[in-house]
Protein backbone atom coordinates (compact mmCIF):
# COMPACT_ATOMS: atom_id res chain seq x y z
CA UNK A 1 0.00 0.00 0.00
CA UNK A 2 1.62 3.40 -0.51
CA UNK A 3 -0.57 6.25 0.75
CA UNK A 4 0.75 10.19 1.77
CA UNK A 5 -0.33 11.22 5.33
CA UNK A 6 0.44 15.40 5.95
CA UNK A 7 -0.51 16.65 9.50
CA UNK A 8 -1.20 20.44 10.12
CA UNK A 9 0.11 20.65 13.43
CA UNK A 10 0.19 23.60 15.80
CA UNK A 11 3.77 24.27 17.14
CA UNK A 12 2.16 25.73 20.60
CA UNK A 13 0.13 23.89 22.66
CA UNK A 14 -1.45 24.94 26.00
CA UNK A 15 -1.06 22.21 28.60
CA UNK A 16 -4.97 21.14 29.74
CA UNK A 17 -6.72 22.92 26.77
CA UNK A 18 -7.64 20.61 23.81
CA UNK A 19 -5.66 20.91 20.19
CA UNK A 20 -6.92 19.62 17.20
CA UNK A 21 -4.88 18.42 14.26
CA UNK A 22 -6.01 17.47 10.80
CA UNK A 23 -4.64 14.35 9.15
CA UNK A 24 -4.34 14.38 5.34
CA UNK A 25 -4.40 10.89 4.16
CA UNK A 26 -4.06 10.36 -0.14
CA UNK A 27 -4.43 6.61 -1.03
CA UNK A 28 -1.91 6.23 -3.58
CA UNK A 29 -2.13 1.95 -3.56
CA UNK A 30 -4.65 0.23 -5.28
CA UNK A 31 -6.81 -1.04 -2.76
CA UNK A 32 -9.17 0.64 -0.50
CA UNK A 33 -7.69 1.45 3.20
CA UNK A 34 -9.96 1.32 6.70
CA UNK A 35 -9.00 4.02 8.98
CA UNK A 36 -9.62 2.59 12.17
CA UNK A 37 -7.83 4.95 15.11
CA UNK A 38 -5.50 7.73 15.40
CA UNK A 39 -3.52 8.07 18.65
CA UNK A 40 -0.63 10.09 20.03
CA UNK A 41 2.24 10.42 22.45
CA UNK A 42 4.40 12.51 24.04
CA UNK A 43 7.87 12.57 24.56
CA UNK A 44 11.10 13.97 26.17
CA UNK A 45 12.95 15.50 23.21
CA UNK A 46 16.13 13.90 24.04
CA UNK A 47 15.67 10.64 24.92
CA UNK A 48 12.19 9.16 22.96
CA UNK A 49 12.46 6.24 25.37
CA UNK A 50 11.38 8.62 28.21
CA UNK A 51 7.30 8.48 27.37
CA UNK A 52 6.00 11.33 29.15
CA UNK A 53 2.04 11.30 27.87
CA UNK A 54 -0.07 8.83 26.11
CA UNK A 55 -3.09 10.48 24.36
CA UNK A 56 -6.06 10.23 23.28
CA UNK A 57 -6.76 7.46 20.80
CA UNK A 58 -9.54 8.43 18.36
CA UNK A 59 -11.28 5.45 16.63
CA UNK A 60 -12.67 5.68 12.99
CA UNK A 61 -15.93 3.99 11.97
CA UNK A 62 -16.56 3.28 8.42
CA UNK A 63 -13.26 5.26 7.46
CA UNK A 64 -12.60 3.85 4.17
CA UNK A 65 -10.46 5.80 1.94
CA UNK A 66 -10.80 4.20 -1.79
CA UNK A 67 -7.72 4.28 -4.43
CA UNK A 68 -6.29 7.54 -5.98
CA UNK A 69 -8.83 9.47 -3.03
CA UNK A 70 -7.65 11.86 -0.48
CA UNK A 71 -9.65 12.40 3.11
CA UNK A 72 -8.65 14.09 6.18
CA UNK A 73 -9.63 13.15 9.50
CA UNK A 74 -9.53 15.15 12.74
CA UNK A 75 -7.45 14.43 15.67
CA UNK A 76 -8.67 15.88 18.65
CA UNK A 77 -6.24 15.88 22.06
CA UNK A 78 -5.09 17.60 25.08
CA UNK A 79 -1.65 16.97 26.92
CA UNK A 80 -1.78 17.32 30.90
CA UNK A 81 -2.59 20.35 32.68
CA UNK A 82 0.25 19.71 35.05
CA UNK A 83 2.95 19.13 32.57
CA UNK A 84 5.57 21.93 33.02
CA UNK A 85 5.94 23.99 30.22
CA UNK A 86 9.11 23.11 27.36
CA UNK A 87 9.86 21.40 24.65
CA UNK A 88 8.87 17.82 24.00
CA UNK A 89 8.19 15.57 20.68
CA UNK A 90 4.94 14.78 19.58
CA UNK A 91 4.50 11.54 17.78
CA UNK A 92 1.19 10.25 16.06
CA UNK A 93 0.29 6.90 14.76
CA UNK A 94 -2.57 5.45 12.57
CA UNK A 95 -3.76 1.79 12.72
CA UNK A 96 -5.55 0.52 9.28
CA UNK A 97 -6.41 -2.15 7.32
CA UNK A 98 -6.03 -3.61 3.82
CA UNK A 99 -8.61 -6.70 2.94
CA UNK A 100 -8.55 -7.14 6.93
CA UNK A 101 -4.61 -7.08 7.24
CA UNK A 102 -4.05 -4.31 10.14
CA UNK A 103 -1.06 -2.08 9.73
CA UNK A 104 0.45 0.40 11.98
CA UNK A 105 2.71 3.51 10.73
CA UNK A 106 4.02 6.07 12.86
CA UNK A 107 3.30 9.17 10.30
CA UNK A 108 4.47 12.25 12.11
CA UNK A 109 6.95 12.95 14.48
CA UNK A 110 7.31 16.58 15.54
CA UNK A 111 8.82 19.09 18.22
CA UNK A 112 5.69 21.21 20.29
CA UNK A 113 6.42 23.87 22.82
CA UNK A 114 4.17 22.99 25.61
CA UNK A 115 2.97 26.34 27.44
CA UNK A 116 0.87 27.48 30.68
CA UNK A 117 -2.86 28.12 29.81
CA UNK A 118 -2.72 31.16 32.03
CA UNK A 119 1.15 32.64 30.68
CA UNK A 120 -0.30 34.94 28.61
CA UNK A 121 -3.07 36.62 30.64
CA UNK A 122 -0.31 36.64 33.75
CA UNK A 123 2.76 38.38 31.05
CA UNK A 124 0.01 40.82 29.65
CA UNK A 125 -1.12 41.59 33.61
CA UNK A 126 2.30 41.80 34.54
CA UNK A 127 3.46 44.68 31.42
CA UNK A 128 0.23 46.58 32.60
CA UNK A 129 1.59 46.50 36.17
CA UNK A 130 5.13 47.53 35.09
CA UNK A 131 3.11 50.36 32.63
CA UNK A 132 1.72 51.55 35.51
CA UNK A 133 4.51 51.73 37.52
CA UNK A 134 6.52 53.66 34.80
CA UNK A 135 3.53 56.40 34.30
CA UNK A 136 3.57 56.68 38.15
CA UNK A 137 7.19 57.64 38.61
CA UNK A 138 7.03 59.73 35.49
CA UNK A 139 4.34 61.97 36.88
CA UNK A 140 6.00 62.10 40.36
CA UNK A 141 9.26 63.19 38.97
CA UNK A 142 7.42 65.71 36.56
CA UNK A 143 5.56 67.09 39.13
CA UNK A 144 8.45 67.96 41.78
CA UNK A 145 9.86 71.22 41.92
CA UNK A 146 13.40 70.57 42.44
CA UNK A 147 15.09 73.26 44.39
CA UNK A 148 18.67 73.49 44.40
CA UNK A 149 20.24 73.82 47.86
CA UNK A 150 23.65 76.17 48.31
CA UNK A 151 25.48 76.03 51.64
CA UNK A 152 26.23 79.01 52.85
CA UNK A 153 29.14 79.31 54.88
CA UNK A 154 28.08 81.53 58.17
CA UNK A 155 31.16 81.52 59.96
CA UNK A 156 32.87 81.56 63.75
CA UNK A 157 31.05 83.90 65.02
CA UNK A 158 28.22 82.41 67.44
CA UNK A 159 24.87 85.12 68.35
CA UNK A 160 23.91 82.81 71.25
CA UNK A 161 25.37 82.97 74.16
CA UNK A 162 25.16 79.92 76.30
CA UNK A 163 27.03 78.30 73.08
CA UNK A 164 30.52 80.43 74.36
CA UNK A 165 29.86 79.29 78.35
CA UNK A 166 32.51 76.87 78.24
CA UNK A 167 34.94 79.76 77.04
CA UNK A 168 34.47 81.96 79.80
CA UNK A 169 37.43 82.75 81.28
CA UNK A 170 39.50 82.09 78.49
CA UNK A 171 41.69 84.59 76.50
CA UNK A 172 38.92 84.29 73.37
CA UNK A 173 35.73 85.35 75.85
CA UNK A 174 37.87 88.74 77.09
CA UNK A 175 38.62 89.81 73.11
CA UNK A 176 34.94 89.42 72.98
CA UNK A 177 34.09 91.47 75.56
CA UNK A 178 36.53 94.29 74.53
CA UNK A 179 34.76 94.02 71.46
CA UNK A 180 31.60 94.95 72.84
CA UNK A 181 32.97 97.59 74.57
CA UNK A 182 34.33 99.61 71.26
CA UNK A 183 31.23 98.90 69.50
CA UNK A 184 29.39 101.21 72.48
Amino acid sequence: MQSKITVKCFRVVVAGQETELLIGMKNMGEQSVNVLAVHASVHLPFDHRMLVQNLSVVSFKNASVPASVQATFPYIFAVSKFLHPGTFDLVRTITYEIDQQPYQNTFYNSTIEVTEAGGFVTLGLALIVLLGLWVRFQLQFLSKKTKKITNVEVGTRTVDASMDEWLKGTAYTQSQSSKLKKKK
